[in-house]
């Protein structure tokens, strides 16, 4: 544990959507300075420039610069991206690293040189992430269906799972490609990575570390014609009450500040803009139907690094998190 009341932090890939998310984040946290925010291809220009959205909040100009004395770094690279950045610059062993990318979630692919990465799911490794040196952020459709599926998991009880989500265009990150052009994605839906999604090896790892013999996990995502959020509805056989259903998810979640059960249906605009994931349950027949909502920059990516980030250096989870939903 950190006991010191302010860390220093710098973000790498900061013109990003996330990089401008863990901005905005950080800089209304109270025990972080911002040292430095890393773009090459923005180097000399305000960071407000990029992210319009803090203009008034910052004078911190992007940086084509490392510092080597911060006390976290945020990598808010692309996938591949981060561990090609920590091979070919030397940061040191002190600075503890939140990396955002899939580069290091698989346990196979965890370590590199001396550091190790911890998977970064707090409701699921909460006391390993307060002891490790570095975080594998989870996924954005990783933690909507995983936090739909941990208590079953935990208790022993998944079976076959089925599995649909839906995504924002701001999933699919700020190059622009033809599907998430406006006039493509307006009006309009699209599955995408018909059960081949890059997520679906880390939900499996964890779910197996959970419930070890779980087999299968059947996944179908969606881009949606919105901007930010994911909507997920899982489904398995279950033998459960609803009422029993409801109580193990209860108890599971109830010393976990951000996942929420609710008993009556949710909707997206309940979490977009926190760091809150909802949670709706349903029993039709044989099947114990289970709905998540998240918001893919928050919950799904920076929010989430950033409660990562306060469990690494024991402030509490979730300081600099308590964002208001926009429901209208």
């Amino acid at each position: 544990m950190n006991n010191k009341n302010t860390i220093r932090a710098g973000i790498i890939g900061g013109a990003g959507y996330t990089g401008g998310e863990m901005s905005r984040i950080l800089l209304n946290h109270p025990h972080v300075d911002i040292a430095f925010v890393h773009s090459r291809s923005n180097a000399g220009q305000p960071v407000s420039k990029v992210h319009n959205d803090l203009l008034g909040e910052t004078e911190i100009l992007f940086t084509s610069e490392l510092q080597d004395d911060v006390d976290v770094l945020f990598l808010c690279l692309g996938h591949g991206e981060s561990k090609s950045f920590l091979q070919q610059n030397r940061i040191s062993d002190a600075t503890k690293i939140v990396d955002l990318s899939q580069d290091f979630r698989l346990s196979q692919n965890a370590i590199l040189g001396n550091k190790k990465f911890v998977y970064g799911l707090p409701e699921a490794f909460r006391n390993e992430i307060k002891n490790a040196q570095n975080i594998a952020n989870p996924g954005c459709f990783a933690t909507a269906i995983q936090l739909g599926l941990l208590p079953l998991a935990s208790a022993g009880l998944l079976n076959e799972v089925h599995t649909t989500g839906i995504t924002g265009s701001t999933g699919a990150g700020q190059k622009l490609q033809d599907t998430s052009h406006f006039s493509w994605r307006v009006n309009n839906i699209q599955a995408y990575k018909t059960l081949e999604h890059q997520h679906l090896n880390e939900i499996r790892q964890t779910l197996l570390a959970l419930q070890p013999g779980f087999e299968t996990l059947n996944f179908v995502p969606w881009r949606g014609d919105f901007a930010r959020g994911i909507f997920v509805t899982s489904y398995t056989k279950s033998g459960l009450s609803i009422d029993e259903a409801y109580d193990i998810y209860n108890k599971y979640y109830e010393n976990h500040p951000f996942t929420l059960v609710s008993r009556e249906m949710i909707d997206l605009k309940q979490v977009v803009n926190t760091n809150k994931c909802v949670l709706h349950l349903e029993k039709i027949g044989s099947q114990l139907i289970i709905h998540s909502a998240i918001d893919n920059l928050l919950k799904g990516a920076s929010g989430q690094a950033v409660q990562n980030m306060n469990l690494l250096f024991g402030f509490d989870e979730t300081e600099g998190l308590k964002l208001k939903a926009n429901a209208f």
